[in-house]
């Protein structure tokens, strides 16, 4: 057995994994990372990266760059042209990231599942009921990036970021172990309320959830980043349009993407709990006029 192997072992204990990911200083920890990650130093640089390595399956082979100036430049890579082709057919709306699918389905009048069990509302996650009502009855899917996933985020369909919602909050690990432990996890954790309108008129809201060791969600329609040490305004107008596949922005880390969408979309037939999917891959498809796509799973 090597090293990492025996590593990982530990690790995948349950107890072993909760009390090392969240029985620490969350915060503190969260914004320590923030400042080493961005060291430009040779050495610091390559053991971060092969420390990383040894406790997961990063790929570098689809990175746009060969070389990279700080663990954090690693972490927010740009990956080669062509590396994730965007379906084009104006009636799917893709994945805004590369992830594994988690909880998705039907809202039930505004109440949605972090796990099977664990249900939690669209007024405690996205801050008020009338952002709340804009989803009612709509559809939700739940979006976890690995450590070692592709970070930024892009579109899924041509659509207009009307304003950005910034919440304050905790760093709680989002992983399944810690979603089965923490009720209502993703309505504690710091996160990003972007609200978007598709060109049909239907509302889309992405909603980015900070974690653990996430420093940073940053957005190119915002000047500043929206991290632990975020002071200003908390609502944020914006006016930025977006075709689909255009990148929006990134973690510094993994972490959560909670999808809002319309009931006049379903599922795509690749959209199961556990799968992989990648970003520009179909995530839903207008629903044929009648039918609504009522298919709810929980992870």
């Amino acid at each position: 057995m090597t090293v990492r192997t025996a590593l990982l072992r530990i690790l995948e204990h349950e107890d072993v994994n909760f009390l090392l990911t969240n029985r620490i200083p969350r915060r503190l920890l969260t914004r320590f990372l923030g400042w080493f990650s961005k060291i430009e130093q040779p050495l610091v640089r390559d053991l971060s990266i092969r420390l990383w390595r040894l406790f997961s399956d990063l790929d570098l082979s689809e990175a746009r760059d060969g070389e990279f100036k700080s663990m954090h430049a690693c972490f927010t890579r740009a990956l080669k042209a062509g590396a994730r082709p965007v379906d084009a057919d104006p009636d799917v709306v893709v994945s805004p990231c590369d992830a594994i699918v988690g909880t998705h389905g039907r809202i039930a009048g505004t109440e949605l599942l972090q796990i099977k069990g664990f249900p939690y509302r669209l007024e405690d996650l996205l801050g008020s009921s009338e952002r709340a009502e804009r989803h009612r009855n709509g559809h939700y899917v739940t979006l976890r990036l690995t450590a070692s996933m592709y970070h930024r985020f892009h579109a899924p369909h041509d659509c207009r970021v009307e304003r950005v919602i910034y919440i304050s909050g905790d760093t709680w690990n989002v992983n399944p172990i810690a979603l089965a432990r923490i009720e209502r996890l993703f309505c504690r954790n710091e996160r990003a309320v972007i609200e978007a309108r598709l060109a049909g008129g239907d509302a889309l809201t992405l909603v980015p959830v900070a974690a653990i060791l996430v420093a940073c969600i940053r957005l190119h329609c915002l000047p500043a980043p929206l991290n632990l040490a975020y002071r200003a305004a908390n609502v944020l107008p914006c006016a930025a349009d977006y075709r689909k596949g255009d990148e929006m922005g990134w973690f510094e880390h993994g972490s959560t993407i909670v999808m809002l969408a319309p009931g006049a979309w379903s599922f795509a037939d690749n959209v199961q709990p556990g799968a992989i999917i990648r970003q520009g891959q179909p995530l839903l498809r207008r629903a044929p006029a009648g039918v609504s796509g009522e298919r709810t799973t929980a992870a």
